[in-house]
């Protein structure tokens, strides 16, 4: 999912943890699911940054550069302005929109 198009809140929401762990039947286990999934949309908004920021990157030290480097700044203030990555795993969680397994229980399946 493309976490630049999502409908998360840029705030903390309260949930229902009961109504959380109906998929799972487990608190601890929901709540591993979404951190997991919060650190891999983290790891993709850090890479999409550092891209961008790249381009503008200079290897010399110019004081002038620092100074008037807009583009730069408006890039931050846009990733600043998105909603944290744990706020839109919820969200995306919530929705069905995320895929889990536990490897523990389908051993214990067969």
């Amino acid at each position: 999912m493309d976490y630049r198009k999502s409908n998360a809140p840029t705030t903390t929401v309260t949930r229902d943890m009961i109504k959380l762990c109906e998929d799972t039947g487990n608190v601890y286990e929901t709540v591993m699911i979404v951190a997991k999934r919060a650190n891999q949309i983290s790891v993709e908004m850090k890479q999409d940054l550092e891209k961008k920021l790249q381009e503008f990157a200079s290897y010399n030290d110019n004081l002038e550069e620092v100074f008037e480097n807009r583009e730069q700044i408006e890039i931050s203030r846009y990733y600043e302005k998105l909603p944290k990555s744990t706020l839109i795993a919820a969200q995306e969680y919530e929705e069905g929109k995320v895929y889990f397994k536990n490897p523990a229980k389908d051993k214990n399946n067969f």
